[in-house]
C-alpha cells in the first residue's frame, strides 16, 4: 500500500482531510501523524479509525530523529503537511513556539523526505498546507490575493508560515523535492477548535456570554468550509503540477460584523429565541495587534486547472455548522475538559 502521511491530522481540517482520504483511497495507507496538543483531539476520527489501512502515530514534527523513523519505517511516499500552531492571539503571546513548530518542524519533515526519496522521486509528493494570512493585507475595495502576490506577513503566525512556505520552495529549486503548496482562506466547519471565531461565539451566543468584536467588526474575511477544503487537497495533491502553488479560497467574503450578527440569527433561530435576542451580547474591545484588514482568495487557477469551486453556499454551510455545535454538547465538554490538562 502507498503511505501518505498526514500531518496534524487530530486537528480541524487535518481530521477531515484524513477521514477524506479514508473514505475515498482504501489503496492507501494512511499515516495519521499528531502530537495532539491542545487542538489534536481523536475524537475528531472516532467513525474512522477502525478502517484496516488508518494508523495513528503521536510524534512531535520537531523531533528530527523521530521524523526520519517515520519516513523509513513506513517507506513513506506522499506527505501532507497540515500541523501548525495556527492561532495569531497565541502567536503575539509566544511567538517562539510557532517559530519551533511551523518553520523548524517544517524543515525537519523537507530534510526526512530529502533523505528517504533520494533520487527516487517519482510518484513521491510534499504537499505543504499554507494559509492567505503570509499576503498580509488587502485595502477593503480592490483585488484579490493571487498566486503571484508578494508576501507581506504582519503577525509572529503569518510570518512564521511564510518561512515554512519559502523552505518548501528551496528544497524543491535547491534539491528537486517534489513539492506542492496551497493557501486557503480561512476555514469553518465541524470540529474546529473552540478558540475560533466560529464556534467560539456560537458557543457564547448560547450560553449568554459577551461576543468581543476587535475594533468596530470592519475586518474582512474569506470563509471556506472545511469539507470544500479537503476536496481541493486531494485534486491537487493527485493532479497538481509539481513546484505549483494553488490558492484555494471560498470567494465568500464577511465583515466580521456581519458573520458575527449572521451567527446570533443562525443560533436564536435553533435555539428557539425570538429575532435579535442575542444581539445584545456584541461587545466592541480594542483592536489586536497586526490586526490585518482584509484576506480574501483568488482561486481561479485551482478552477481553471483542476475544475474545483465550493459545494456549499455560506447560509447553508453556517446552518450545518451551527446544528453540529449545538448538537455536540459531549464533544464540547471534552474539549474544556482537556484543555485545562494544558494549562
Amino acid at each position: 500500500m502507498k503511505s501518505i502521511l498526514i500531518t496534524g491530522g487530530a486537528g480541524f481540517i487535518g481530521s477531515h482531510l484524513v477521514r477524506h482520504f479514508l473514505n475515498h483511497y482504501p489503496a492507501y495507507r494512511i499515516l495519521n501523524l499528531d502530537k495532539l496538543t491542545y487542538a489534536g483531539n481523536l475524537s475528531n476520527l472516532s467513525d474512522v479509525t477502525d478502517k484496516p489501512n488508518y494508523h495513528f502515530l503521536q510524534a512531535d514534527i520537531c523531533d528530527f530523529e523521530r521524523m526520519r523513523e517515520i519516513f523509513s519505517q513506513y517507506a513513506v511516499e506522499g506527505v501532507i503537511h497540515l500541523a501548525a500552531e495556527s492561532h495569531v492571539d497565541r502567536s503575539i503571546t509566544d511567538p517562539f513556539s510557532f517559530a519551533r513548530t511551523n518553520v523548524m518542524g517544517t524543515l525537519n519533515l523537507l530534510q526526512a523526505a530529502r533523505e528517504q526519496w533520494g533520487d527516487r522521486k517519482e510518484g513521491r509528493l510534499f504537499y505543504h498546507v499554507s494559509t492567505d494570512e503570509v499576503y498580509g493585507a488587502l485595502p477593503l475595495e480592490g483585488p484579490l490575493f493571487t498566486e503571484e502576490s508578494r508576501y507581506e506577513p504582519h503577525s509572529p503566525y503569518s510570518a512564521s508560515k511564510a518561512s515554512s512556505d519559502h523552505f518548501v520552495r528551496a528544497f524543491h529549486d535547491t534539491y528537486g523535492l517534489p513539492v506542492v503548496i496551497s493557501n486557503c482562506s480561512n476555514n469553518y466547519g465541524p470540529n474546529q477548535y473552540p478558540e475560533k471565531l466560529i464556534p467560539l461565539f456560537i458557543q457564547n451566543i448560547r450560553n449568554n456570554m459577551p461576543l468581543p468584536v476587535y475594533g468596530k467588526g470592519e475586518n474582512v474575511r474569506d470563509w471556506l468550509y472545511v469539507e470544500d477544503h479537503a476536496r481541493a487537497i486531494d485534486l491537487i495533491f493527485h493532479r497538481g503540477r509539481v513546484g505549483e502553488t494553488y490558492n484555494i479560497g471560498g470567494w465568500n467574503e464577511w465583515r466580521n460584523i456581519d458573520l458575527i450578527r449572521l451567527l446570533i440569527k443562525t443560533v436564536d433561530r435553533q435555539l428557539g429565541r425570538p429575532a435579535g435576542a442575542s444581539d445584545h451580547l456584541i461587545t466592541y474591545v480594542t483592536d489586536r495587534a497586526g490586526h490585518d484588514l482584509r484576506y480574501a482568495i483568488d482561486a481561479t487557477k485551482l478552477k481553471r486547472e483542476l475544475g474545483w469551486e465550493p459545494s456549499l453556499q455560506f447560509e447553508e454551510g453556517i446552518e450545518k455548522t451551527v446544528r453540529w455545535y449545538l448538537d455536540q454538547q459531549e464533544w464540547l465538554d471534552e474539549i474544556a475538559a482537556r484543555q485545562h490538562s494544558f494549562l
